[in-house]
């Protein structure tokens, strides 16, 4: 019998990288950063232009990526510049996550 608490418990571990991935504006961006090939990131003028957002705008979003760790970003002077985070835990532990339910619904489907 699943263990229903422990994924709950993994759905809230994963709920703020959800919820990061969730809205088309990030999305955008992080396309934008895939995009990127060098991975020298861009800076928030860049995304402004992919976007079609206020550079407030791209600021909160890459906030809200960088706190789900989706997104780092370094400093040269004054300049940030935004990348993808290539620690990939997040995205494993979702990965688990969907392997998890997956199970339990093809095994209430037999």
């Amino acid at each position: 019998m699943p263990n229903y608490q422990a994924l709950q418990q993994d759905l809230t571990d994963v709920s703020q990288f959800l919820i990061a991935l969730g809205d088309p504006k990030r999305q955008a961006i992080i396309i934008r950063l895939l995009e990127e090939s060098d991975c020298d990131g861009l800076q928030v003028s860049e995304l402004t232009e992919a976007t079609g957002l206020s550079r407030p705008a791209v600021s909160h979003h890459l906030k809200v990526l960088k706190d789900a760790k989706l997104i780092d970003y370094r400093a040269e002077g004054t300049k940030n510049f935004y990348y993808l985070n290539h620690d990939t835990t997040e995205i494993v532990k979702l990965k688990q996550f969907l392997d998890k339910v997956t199970e339990i619904m093809t095994t209430h489907t037999k």
